[in-house]
């Protein structure tokens, strides 16, 4: 039996209520697919020892911390100091997610891109990737990364991107990612799948955003990481390209952003 492709599931939520107990089933399904391993986003820094702990017991799993743009009112602000600490974990391997999300709590804009400012700074010291979630806020989006990037650059990836194009080049000409959700699978998502396809495959990173999103055919249905394979496999009808390629150049793209990774999986 020939193994399917190795690919990463750049972006999910394993701590969330709804893999509770479920985390070794999970894990195996995705592994028998192809998907070896995944990143595990902490978004309210008072789950980051949860997070963490998921991370420490799987082998394939790594993680990020960060404060949700969602959350950035109602928890504490986060420290740059703070961030930095927390990177000095072997599995810890990128700063966010952070943000700015305007269609659920515009109110929150300023304490949004205050936040989102101090993540930039530890993303910049720790050489750890910056994870972006834009909603409903492209202009703020575009003009804090590129005022950021001109004050010393940084890596980042726009994750689970659906925003326009306009804010695609931004990142692009800045020289970010930009993630594929199960949303560039949905039926109706031609518009979406049309700015990944003009972008450059050497940028390209493929997520589920886990439990949310779910592709076809899982549309609807709690998401999980091994559904990064449907993602992946649609992705590469958008590049025109066999999908065995295209999971080993986005495994590339990963390794080339998330260098810790990299640099863990060759030490273990």
């Amino acid at each position: 039996m020939t193994n399917p492709p190795q690919i990463t599931d750049s972006h999910c939520h394993l701590d969330f209520p709804d893999f509770e107990g479920q985390l070794p089933d999970i894990i195996d399904r995705a592994a028998a697919v192809g998907v070896t391993r995944m990143v595990t986003i902490c978004t309210k820094l008072k789950n980051e020892p949860a997070v963490r702990a998921i991370a420490e017991a799987h082998a394939p799993v790594f993680y990020a911390a960060g404060t949700h743009p969602m959350s950035a009112a109602s928890e504490p602000l986060a420290r740059t100091d703070e961030l930095i600490a927390l990177a000095r974990h072997p599995k810890m391997v990128g700063i966010g997610e952070t943000g700015l999300d305007y269609y659920y709590t515009a109110e929150s804009a300023d304490v949004q891109q205050h936040s989102l400012r101090i993540h930039i700074d530890a993303a910049r010291q720790t050489a750890l990737p910056l994870i972006i979630h834009a909603r409903a806020a492209d202009d703020d989006m575009a003009r804090i990364l590129t005022e950021e990037h001109a004050n010393g650059a940084f890596a980042c990836v726009m994750h689970c991107f659906s925003s326009s194009s306009a804010l695609a080049q931004t990142a692009l000409d800045l020289g970010f990612y930009l993630s594929m959700s199960g949303i560039t699978a949905f039926p109706k998502s031609g518009d979406l799948r049309d700015i990944f396809a003009a972008a450059p495959l050497d940028r390209i990173l493929v997520e589920t955003d886990a439990p949310y999103l779910a592709p076809p055919p899982h549309r609807g249905k709690r998401n999980e990481p091994g559904y990064t394979a449907h993602t992946a496999r649609k992705a590469a009808e958008t590049f025109g390209m066999d999908y065995a390629d295209f999971a080993a150049q986005t495994q590339e793209n990963f390794d080339r952003l998330f260098t810790k990774v990299a640099h863990y999986r060759a030490a273990a």
